[in-house]
């Protein structure tokens, strides 16, 4: 595969880092199996506890409270380190990382029993944000149930969308009624772009295809649903160009930099770096928003934070911005810095 100069560099130390983990592992179906993890073939990176400077509130708009099936089991390909082997331990450990690193906020991506787990544990923390694909083309949540869950203030959000994991481009007939619902009631929505691990379709999801993760294919979604409250995962990468002419052609749009904030590791920096100058050069400074999406690793939050915050070029204000005023706006959230 041909990837662009730039930050298209950070996809490359994507593979390398995790293609041996991953195929290094049993890659198990659920946390309730006890399967042993096996160590990464590739030599993950040497890091301990990464040097944070800033001390502000921060707002994490990508956690999960269920790792996807790709990552089970795998260790932390930058770390090492094992991932958590219970809900609960996932759990607990991200609630710990939320402290440590003064995370006020955070919006949870998961399923209906994990998600409950979690907000009961920390409701002043955790935004729930359901998902409403898991395995493949059939929604997991009806349109019915979900307009409950948001109107009664059990869900904040629609959580991430993952429609390239099962196959489907945006604009699906099966996924138009919750386009609809978010937009009618003003729902704060997430849909997966970029990449994933590299053999993706061979486990756990065989209709992944690639080229659904290019953030073009939203544009008939935004044009049919113009007061969609819209955020892509990931920056979009690799597709930065198509990433930034989307953001620039709707200004709606706000995107998060998770995993690509952290998953290169400090090797990797340059390149997000690079990503991130040239967003904020295109006037996207604004509706940039941290996440994590620590998967399976409550360690990857300290790496994505250290990630965004060893930026040289950034102003005090801008990191604000990235890590906790940008999110405030996109979510509507009383300041609370």
């Amino acid at each position: 595969m041909i990837l662009k100069s730039g930050v298209g560099a950070y996809a490359n130390m994507f593979v390398f880092l995790i293609v041996g983990a991953y195929f290094g592992s049993n890659c198990p179906q659920s946390f309730s199996q006890n399967t042993a993890v096996r160590e990464p073939v590739s030599s993950p990176q040497a890091i301990q506890s990464p040097a944070i400077i800033y001390r502000r509130p921060i707002i994490d708009v990508h956690l999960h409270t269920d790792p996807p099936i790709s990552a089970m089991g795998v260790p932390n390909p930058v770390t090492g380190s094992k991932p958590a082997a219970t809900p609960t331990e996932l759990r607990d450990s991200v609630i710990e990382q939320c402290k440590r690193y003064n995370i006020v906020r955070g919006v949870l991506n998961g399923y209906p029993g994990t998600l409950k787990s979690w907000v009961d544990k920390d409701p002043k923390r955790f935004i729930s944000a359901p998902m409403i694909l898991e395995q493949d083309k059939h929604p997991v949540i009806d349109v019915a149930t979900l307009r409950q869950e948001l109107r009664e203030g059990r869900a904040g959000a629609l959580g991430e969308i993952i429609s390239q994991y099962v196959g489907l481009e945006p604009n699906d007939p099966a996924l138009e009624p919750y386009w609809a619902l978010a937009e009618e009631l003003g729902v704060p929505t997430m849909i997966h772009t970029g990449t994933s691990f590299p053999g993706t379709p061979y486990f756990g999801y065989p209709a992944f295809r690639l080229r659904l993760g290019n953030p073009l294919l939203l544009e008939d979604v935004l044009v049919k649903h113009p007061k969609l409250r819209l955020w892509i995962a990931h920056g979009g990468e690799p597709w930065t160009e198509e990433t930034f002419a989307l953001m620039a052609e709707y200004p709606q749009i706000y995107m998060d930099v998770s995993t690509i904030n952290w998953i290169g590791g400090p090797a990797g920096r340059p390149a997000f770096h690079a990503f991130l100058k040239q967003a904020i050069d295109r006037g996207l400074e604004t509706r940039i928003m941290f996440g994590s999406d620590q998967m399976g690793w409550p360690d990857a939050i300290g790496l994505a934070i250290a990630g965004v915050d060893s930026a040289p070029f950034l102003t005090s204000d801008q990191k604000h911005d990235i890590f906790y005023g940008n999110a405030t706006t996109f979510f509507l959230l009383r300041d609370q810095d």
